[in-house]
């Protein structure tokens, strides 16, 4: 699987942006044409067919990629074709904390298989200190001689797993964070959107 660039430290903020079904690599292509930094998660899985067995590389995140914009290439991004709207809240465009996306972007990069997971909030959160995902914030859910450590994006209410091995890997509990208050559910009359 191709490793993406480290994320560019910039004060521009990352947004999620809501891809139409399927086309989640064309529209991370377009931004990329019209200039604009796009992050698109993808993992690999073995999907069969009648005739064959195909290795092959599906999005984290299925319906959102990721995108580095200034209010001003907001246009810009909308009218890409592919892209549907921002993610957001109350009719404000609402950026993703790049923390979470380095520490999707680090699980990605750390060669352990990684698969979506159903967004979590229970569990314990701990930072791991050792090996190749050492930094990385997560949730771990322990399984047999293995620890799952799940990665949320809470923007999106969605996660990301990554199977680790329990040796050499040291945690810590890390600190408790303030979240803010999980978005209400709204209904959008015929022909709105988001």
């Amino acid at each position: 699987m191709p490793v993406e660039p480290a994320i560019s430290v910039s004060n521009t903020p990352w947004f999620a942006l809501v891809a139409r079904p399927r086309h989640e690599k064309t529209a991370s292509k377009g931004l990329q044409m019209r200039g604009l930094e796009s992050f698109l998660p993808l993992y690999e899985s073995w999907r069969n067919w009648t005739d064959r067995r195909k290795l092959i590389e599906l999005p984290v995140f299925p319906g959102y990629l990721f995108c580095r914009l200034q209010y001003s290439q907001r246009l810009s991004a909308l009218n890409t074709p592919g892209i549907r709207s921002i993610v957001g809240f109350n009719g404000q465009d609402t950026p993703v904390p790049e923390v979470e996306l380095q520490a999707v972007r680090k699980l990605l990069g750390a060669g352990y298989p990684v698969q979506p997971w159903p967004f979590l909030k229970a569990g314990e959160t701990v930072r791991i200190l050792d090996g190749p995902l050492a930094g990385v914030e997560g949730t771990v859910l322990r399984e047999k001689s293995r620890l799952r450590v799940v990665v949320s994006i809470e923007l999106l209410q969605r996660s990301v797993a990554v199977e680790i091995d329990r040796t050499g890997v040291r945690m810590e509990k890390a600190p408790a964070v303030m979240k803010a208050p999980p978005a209400k559910a709204v209904s959008l009359p015929a022909g709105a959107r988001c």
